[in-house]
């Protein structure tokens, strides 16, 4: 039987431990905080329970358009103890939903630390196992996968206090909501609470040290997004990099680089994440470390050491938990000797949870405009489309990336409330090397969103848009 000991139990772990299970092997998972790891209990599972409770308070927005008297925003309160609390208690729910899965799968859950022990005579590797409480232990495995993640990145200008300078784990130990939020960083992190916080009614200053929010996401996107914020009263101060946060005692001061300083009740510092690798003894081991503590990986998540695979944010290959998880099953399946497809970065759909959300799949705008992947493209507002007209949805978009010569669906944005939903059809159809004809010729809901996904598939059909 195969002994495999995965270190990390987030997505990219606890997904390999259920295929490992299911494949027969002996799973020993490791894990310092519970199942799930930081993706559920700090990160990825209580920011978007607080952005759900945020969409509710967004709901009242405009709501006399539709015929309906009432307060709207200026008569809704938010309890933020009610609002963290069930933040908190829907991350361990999930958390032990997984362990509970895991249990049954017969994967061998350890609560505590992993690391790389001495190198060991033929075909195993020594991991050295400490229990909470425990005095260590030794396992030979077969096979060692680390999925460790990623903590969040703290600048020594701006250390993070829990009380008013915060990282985002942090947030929901809040007693009372921000009189005035400074957001330190514009990535996809920052743009998410920074909309979230907005939409519950808490005066937002973001701070942004390029030309405009989300710098890596789709430029017509992530400007249509911007525009959203200014509309909605967010502050924003494009091309401003902080050079320091202090808590000042009532509030916080940041002093930005040009000598500017903002002032603020609280600051949340969204600067990036930083790998969780270092007391991991992979140098000492042999694992090739690139810089920055990123464990290197190939596209069937192996390192330079055989038998030593890695998945997750640990890796830096691209931080989604869906990413995590395929990495991590890749990995199993790999070790086992099972049939596996290398990792597919041109398929993953990603998605950023603001008001409106940006969903993107495939090639990127940028791609095109360098010449790097020919395509042609059609970017259609959702102001013309009818569901849209009727739930007063003003701003968004769908635009799609096809082929010139044979009109493959190669990528496609999605700017629209859910587009982490109606990304879906494009993703699909990029996975299945769909052409614009055959996306234009399925039937779609009248009047729906997605209908406007096969118009824009139309207008690729007869006509070559920039």
């Amino acid at each position: 039987m195969s002994r495999i000991v995965i270190i990390g139990g987030g997505p990219g772990g606890y997904e390999a431990a259920l295929v490992a299970a299911q494949l027969d092997a002996d799973v020993t998972l490791v894990e310092a905080d519970g199942a799930g790891g930081a993706c559920v209990l700090s990160d990825c599972v209580p920011s978007k329970t607080f952005i759900a409770s945020s969409e509710v308070v967004t709901g009242y927005r405009n709501n006399d358009r539709f015929g309906i008297r009432s307060a709207g925003l200026s008569g809704v309160s938010v309890d933020v103890a009610t609002v963290n609390e069930r933040v908190k208690q829907l991350a361990v729910a999930q958390s032990g939903d997984i362990q509970a899965k895991l249990v049954k799968a017969g994967v061998d859950v350890v609560h505590g630390h992993a690391r790389m022990g001495d190198d060991t005579l033929g075909h195993t590797h020594r991991v050295l196992i400490t229990p909470v409480g425990a005095e260590t232990y030794a396992v030979d495995a077969d096979t060692v996968l680390l999925a460790t993640g990623a903590t969040p990145r703290v600048l020594p200008t701006a250390v993070p206090d829990g009380e008013r300078v915060l990282d985002w784990r942090q947030v929901y130990d809040l007693p009372e909501l921000p009189e005035h939020l400074i957001v330190v960083g514009s990535g996809v992190t920052g743009a998410e609470f920074a909309s979230a916080f907005l939409a519950i009614g808490v005066r937002v200053t973001l701070v942004s040290s390029r030309e405009r929010v989300m710098p890596h996401e789709d430029a017509d996107a992530a400007m249509a997004i911007e525009r959203v914020f200014r509309e909605r009263g967010m502050t924003i101060l494009n091309q401003s990099r902080a050079k320091s946060v202090v808590n000042t005692g009532d509030g916080v001061s940041v002093t930005l680089a040009d000598g500017r300083s903002v002032s603020g009740s609280h600051a949340l510092m969204a600067v990036g994440a930083v790998p969780n690798t270092a007391d991991l003894g992979l140098r000492e081991y042999g694992v090739e470390v690139a810089q920055g503590g990123y464990v290197t990986v190939d596209r069937v998540s192996r390192t330079n050491v055989p038998g030593i695979y890695a998945a997750g944010d640990c890796t830096g290959v691209l931080p989604l938990a869906s990413v995590a998880a395929m990495q991590g099953r890749i990995a199993v399946w790999h070790a086992m000797g099972e049939a596996v497809t290398p990792l597919r970065l041109r398929t993953v759909s990603a998605n950023v949870f603001t008001d409106p959300e940006l969903a993107t799949v495939g090639v990127s705008q940028n791609d095109v405009d360098s010449g790097k992947v020919p395509a042609r493209q059609v970017m259609l507002p959702l102001s013309g489309n009818a569901r849209a007209k009727m739930a007063e949805v003003r701003d968004g978009f769908v635009k799609l990336f096809c082929r010139p010569a044979t009109g493959q669906i190669v990528g496609g944005v999605v700017v629209a409330p859910k587009a982490s939903e109606l990304i879906l059809p494009v993703t699909m159809a990029v996975e299945n090397n769909l052409t614009v004809d055959q996306l234009a010729h399925t039937f779609t809901i009248y009047p729906s969103l997605s209908g406007s996904i096969a118009e824009a598939a139309r207008q690729l059909m007869y006509h070559e848009p920039r």
